[in-house]
Formats: structure tokens, C-alpha cells, sequence
């Protein structure tokens, strides 16, 4: 039986409600290789069923969380281009807006 609109974003909340609710002061943040302590970096934290943390090393404090879907769905997009800031040959040349 397939999900109802209703059911999809309550379900979709559900999830939100119980990936901030979970304790992550002793996960461990990675970052991107040869980046080091003091530059500027984004850093990701990998939490339960697959879901992810990220923030920003100069606003540690202000962390976003995502879905092992969300999460999938970004890499995906990254890794397509969906996000260039410079033109791109495979996108028709746009860069993102």
C-alpha cells in the first residue's frame, strides 16, 4: 500500500524529530584529507542507521542533520554537479543558483 502525502511528511518529521534528539557530544568529526586544524573546513560526524552530521569547524556549534537518504541524495548530487560553482560542461554549461 503506498504512503499517503499525510503519512510521507509525518513520517519525514518522525525522523527529523528522533536524528536531533540523538546525544552526538562524543561522535567523532571528520574532515576532508590535508585540511588542517586551523583552516576553515566543513566536518561530518557518522551517526546510527546510516544518517550524518555536518557542520562548519568555525561554527561547531551549529550542527545540521541527515537522513541515510538525504545524506545519499547530496553525495549523489555533488558527484553529478548539481552544486559547481564554475560551469560544467555535462550540465549544459549552468552553473548552480
Amino acid at each position: 500500500m503506498a504512503e499517503t502525502e499525510a503519512e510521507m511528511k509525518a513520517r519525514k518529521e518522525r525522523e527529523r524529530d528522533e536524528l536531533y534528539a540523538l546525544d552526538i557530544s562524543d561522535v567523532e568529526w571528520h574532515s576532508a584529507p590535508g585540511t588542517e586544524e586551523h583552516e576553515e573546513r566543513v566536518e561530518i560526524a557518522y551517526l546510527p542507521d546510516g544518517a550524518v552530521a555536518m557542520r562548519s569547524s568555525l561554527d561547531p556549534d551549529t550542527v545540521l542533520r541527515y537522513t541515510e537518504a538525504e545524506w545519499r541524495a547530496f553525495v549523489l548530487g555533488a558527484r553529478d554537479g548539481e552544486f559547481d560553482l564554475e560551469p560544467a560542461p555535462h550540465n549544459g554549461g549552468l552553473a548552480a543558483e
